[in-house]
């Protein structure tokens, strides 16, 4: 089982997981927000391939939060290097798999793994196409087994997303997301021009989350999550007492913003 992800992937484990994802990032994050202008769009029956960009550690675990919310009902599956994750073992039961990216086999084996995960037209595949965690300034350059993954998959639509983490005005991050348009898989290409074809959706997905993200405007996006707000501590607690001696709901937010 331990090399078969689909036998070793708990759907019961997974959802467990996903509440407990949801309460984590409500404790590290001010709020998720999904781009108003890059909600995700999937024609029926088919299987999804997500690529993002790769800012950060928090990236697999967003995955699993935006399959237990926003792209409920997928079966979601993704690649991690396997020395990683022989350190995180309970992540084979929900849905990660490992690849050797060292060698040939190991892309031989996302490719194998890859084509049996999107035979089923309501799995997902998660996968961040750069090789490294890369800074959001600059734009994706991607491996090409995704190309090549594409090209073996044509009943499959992929997805781009962006995804940057930055400070607004809490002392809590924004996690923050846009899925570009859906890519038709089914379009014969060679490796190459299906890599610029990714490289450019993806790029272009950034940068119109970068312009957003750059307006500190709520209002442009839609809560997938929410957090906790304000400084906390001895300050907040002076705050809520001052609240509460002049008759006023406390709002902990650092400009009382309508979250």
């Amino acid at each position: 089982m331990r090399d078969d992800p689909l036998a070793a992937r708990s759907e019961l484990l997974f959802r467990a997981f996903g509440v407990y994802l949801q309460w984590y990032f409500r404790r590290r994050f001010h709020a998720v927000r999904l781009s108003r202008s890059g909600m995700p769009h999937r024609p029926a029956g088919r299987p999804l391939i997500v690529y993002s960009n790769h800012p950060s550690w928090w990236d697999p675990a967003l995955f699993m939060l935006l399959g237990r919310t926003v792209l409920r009902g997928l079966r979601g599956y993704g690649p991690m290097e396997e020395a990683a994750l022989r350190r995180y073992g309970v992540l084979r039961r929900l849905g990660v798999f490992g690849i050797d990216l060292e060698n040939r086999r190991g892309a031989a084996r996302f490719l194998s793994v890859g084509r049996r995960v999107l035979s089923d037209p309501a799995a997902s595949l998660w996968i961040t196409g750069e090789g490294a965690f890369t800074d959001v300034r600059r734009r994706p350059v991607l491996r090409p087994g995704i190309s090549h993954l594409v090209r073996l998959v044509p009943e499959a639509v992929v997805l781009p997303l962006a995804i940057e983490y930055t400070f607004w005005n809490e002392s809590r991050p924004e996690a923050l997301l846009r899925f570009g348009q859906p890519i038709d898989a089914a379009p014969v290409r060679s490796v190459a021009a299906w890599t610029g074809v990714l490289e450019a959706a993806l790029a272009d997905t950034m940068q119109g989350l970068g312009e957003e993200s750059m307006t500190r405007n709520p209002g442009l996006f839609v809560p997938v999550l929410r957090g906790g707000a304000g400084v906390g501590g001895v300050y907040d607690w002076w705050r809520r007492g001052r609240a509460l001696l002049a008759g006023r709901r406390f709002d902990p937010s650092h400009e009382g913003e309508k979250r």
